[in-house]
């Protein structure tokens, strides 16, 4: 795709300083710029490069006044930074703007769906599926019987949605994720031997959920495993059966939540962080990378650590857990001296 300068323009409602009709077709970072592409200038520490960059068009904030001459065409805006977010958003927007059901497919006669609908080659639809309106699925994606997708959502290709999911409006399921498999419910009898428990519930992600590539997340027991508005999970996550996640709460890769745990509502989850069951986690809760949880957490809390403590005092403890050689050789030390002192 090739967009002018001017027509750059007009979707971010900049000015151009330069040729308005000089066209880019790819994007690039400020310092490996090159003829027929696009970047940004946001950072001050990236200025130098405005003046060596090869790259014809740049995004700069309207403030900026170049001090030596330039090869390329500004776009002047009130934020670079947003402006190249939301030209990014676009440009994805106009890629993936795909209609049509391509072939060999399996779409069930009791299935419905809306207008412009894309269908990617060797994709399966179930029986009672419901899809709404301008809604993508890649090759390869298995929709089971039952299912809701709503309007603007799209699910890439190898994603798995079993029986039951809803899927809300402007949902992004990404490669390889799987909604609703069975929850990891056994029980053992009088000679350890374990029995499956069936998992009759669903999964539900409210709209603007955005689900990362490889994430699993499994049926409820009973009732529900629900993402709310708005919750943005990274890769590789797995969310267990009837776990609750509030709204616009981010979660990074590779953590585990263990069943029935509800948390709250903008909290923010780094990487390899494990959740116990059954607990419940407050709003606006942080909890750094690698942390094990193990009980309720209060809103407004900042963890780290496993078991994880109040982030503060994990810190503070840190100090000493570094010392600590050092501090048990001197208590050796002052026990030996009280020793000698004694006899």
């Amino acid at each position: 795709m090739e967009f002018t300068a001017s027509q750059i323009a007009g979707i971010l409602e900049g000015e151009v300083e330069g040729n308005p009709e000089i066209a880019v077709h790819k994007l690039a970072k400020i310092e490996e710029g090159t003829e027929g592409s696009l970047t940004f200038l946001a950072n001050p520490k990236y200025t130098p490069y405005i003046y060596s960059t090869e790259a014809s068009i740049i995004i700069v904030n309207k403030g900026f006044v170049p001090e030596q001459d330039l090869k390329s065409t500004l776009i002047k805006v009130e934020d670079a930074y947003k402006s190249f977010s939301k030209l990014l958003a676009y440009y994805n927007q106009v890629k993936n703007n795909k209609t049509g059901i391509e072939s060999p497919v399996f779409v069930s006669d009791s299935a419905n769906y809306g207008s412009d609908l894309y269908l990617g080659a060797f994709s399966y639809l179930g029986n009672n599926v419901e899809i709404g309106n301008n809604v993508k699925i890649y090759p390869n994606v298995y929709i089971g019987d039952n299912v809701k997708i709503g309007d603007n959502s799209t699910v890439f290709a190898g994603a798995k949605i079993y029986s039951e999911t809803i899927i809300g409006k402007d949902c992004v399921i990404h490669s390889g994720v799987i909604l609703g498999a069975d929850g990891f419910g056994f029980t053992p009898d009088e000679e350890g031997a374990f029995s499956k428990v069936p998992q009759t519930g669903n999964v539900i992600l409210e709209d603007h959920v955005d689900v990362g590539a490889g994430t699993t997340i499994d049926r409820a027991t009973l009732g529900s495993t629900i993402l709310r508005r708005g919750v943005k999970l990274d890769n590789q996550i797995q969310i267990a059966h009837n776990v609750e996640i509030g709204e616009h709460t981010v979660i990074a890769a590779q953590t585990g939540i263990a069943g029935s745990t509800k948390i709250g509502k903008h909290c923010m989850i780094g990487g390899q962080v494990g959740i116990v069951g059954h607990i419940v986690i407050g709003d606006r809760v942080k909890i750094q990378a690698q942390s094990g949880i193990s009980r309720n957490i209060k809103s407004d809390e900042v963890l780290q650590g496993s078991p994880a403590l109040n982030y503060g005092d994990y810190n503070k403890s840190y100090v000493h857990f570094k010392n600590l050689p050092r501090i048990v050789n001197r208590i050796e030390d002052l026990e030996k001296n009280k020793g000698k002192s004694n006899g």
